[in-house]
């Protein structure tokens, strides 16, 4: 969309060092690798440690808790901060630090201190990434730096996975956090490499030059109340709603099916999707910046809806994992443009952290009644009927961007 003369127009695109932008893409890439260390691996390992179920359980939840109402206040930190570098390697400290605390001290209160840091700095590293990335590259070039973070995300991802269920198997289910903690230095060796100077801070956290301040453009009342955020925010809580459930629920249906070959399937039914994000990513965000942001959100949302149908439909075990392209589909293009319409529908408030805040409390809330309600319903009235309902909800989303959703790209 063109933006009207009053107001503020966004600066052209910035054009950083070589040595930062490789900084930020080594800084993502390991930063995955050390998150990937907190997923399933938790669940083995304690189970290893004698911990009940109820225990795990409740250690999972209190990272969950602390995961969606961290979200709003993590982006208010980040847009507070003068140096969004300083937030995200405090954030990475603690993370390498929680992982060492699983690995050396796996009791109860240390460990529940530990995931309960991990979900705080988790908290603000994404919108310091978003906020950095922003910063050295300007709002018009950003939609391609986001395509190459989500890339570097899912190759440190794949690469994490496998590194750590090598060292799960062949050391033992304490060696992944000891590597996590490991992988944390890296890390800030990478995150060191960006130069400061050419991070923008006010442009990181989405303001704008003004020759008379703008009270109402800046205020807090005026961006939640913003329509288009608001829309999209409902749109994102849609999607997860009808995405999270999915790959869980198909795990079970593979696992009926073909028991013997369902941990390959549903290894591979993760992996089709990152190498798609990895290959498509960086043409998705200059896709967007071509075409717009809605054509794409479209795509993404018919892709989830078909990938529910056919998840309902299709019995072969091998066939379903031919049905995650349609994940990496729409992975590939929303990794990519929940920051970037978060950055338009931001920009010149001063607020784009908090409002990435608000659009990942939505995208929490999704995640976390999906798997409730599609479990109830696949028990209540069987897995085809449990998908059939994720595809209606995809549908939904896919009408309210059609019909409410309006266009965010910007143009110099």
């Amino acid at each position: 969309m063109s933006i009207p003369p009053d107001r503020p127009s966004p600066e052209g695109p910035r054009a950083p060092s070589r040595e930062s932008q490789r900084g930020l893409d080594w800084f993502i890439f390991f930063l995955a690798d050390v998150q990937t260390g907190f997923g399933p691996f938790i669940a083995v390992y304690l189970t290893t440690q004698k911990w009940t179920q109820v225990e795990i359980g409740f250690v999972l939840s209190i990272g969950g808790i602390i995961g969606l109402l961290g979200q709003m206040p993590g982006g208010a930190i980040v847009d507070a901060a003068r140096s969004e570098k300083v937030v995200a390697g405090c954030a990475v400290a603690a993370i390498g630090a929680s992982a060492l605390a699983y690995a050396l001290w796996p009791i109860f209160p240390v460990v529940t201190l530990a995931a309960a840091l991990h979900a705080l700095a988790s908290c603000v590293l994404g919108p310091a990434i978003a906020a950095i990335s922003l910063g050295l590259v300007g709002p018009l070039a950003i939609g391609e730096r986001l395509g190459r973070n989500a890339r570097f995300a899912s190759l440190g991802s794949g690469s994490a996975a496998a590194l750590m269920g090598a060292c799960g198997y062949f050391l033992s289910s304490r060696s992944v956090f000891l590597v996590t903690f490991i992988l944390a230095i890296p890390t800030l060796l990478s995150l060191a490499r960006i130069r400061e100077r050419e991070i923008d801070i006010a442009q990181a956290h989405g303001e704008v030059k003004r020759e008379v301040p703008d009270k109402r453009a800046t205020s807090v009342f005026t961006l939640v109340r913003h329509r288009t955020l608001l829309v999209f925010a409902g749109a994102m809580m849609l999607f997860q709603l009808a995405n999270a459930a999915m790959l869980p629920l198909m795990a079970g249906v593979v696992t009926t099916r073909s028991s013997q070959w369902a941990p390959v399937l549903i290894a591979a039914c993760i992996i089709v999707p990152q190498a798609i994000v990895a290959l498509c990513s960086p043409s998705v965000g200059r896709k967007a910046q071509a075409v717009g942001r809605r054509p794409l959100l479209l795509l993404a949302f018919a892709s989830l809806a078909i990938r529910g149908l056919l998840f309902a439909t299709v019995r072969d075990p091998y066939l379903l994992v031919a049905v995650q392209i349609f994940d990496g589909i729409t992975a590939a293009i929303f990794s990519v443009m929940v920051p970037l319409i978060v950055a338009d529908v931001a920009f010149g408030s001063g607020h784009f952290n908090l409002a990435q805040g608000i659009v990942g409390t939505a995208v929490g809330i999704g995640a976390s009644l999906s798997t409730v309600l599609a479990g109830y319903v696949s028990d209540k009235l069987g897995s085809s009927t449990a998908f059939m309902g994720l595809a209606g909800v995809a549908a939904v989303g896919l009408f309210m961007i059609w019909l409410v959703m309006p266009e965010t790209r910007r143009t110099a």
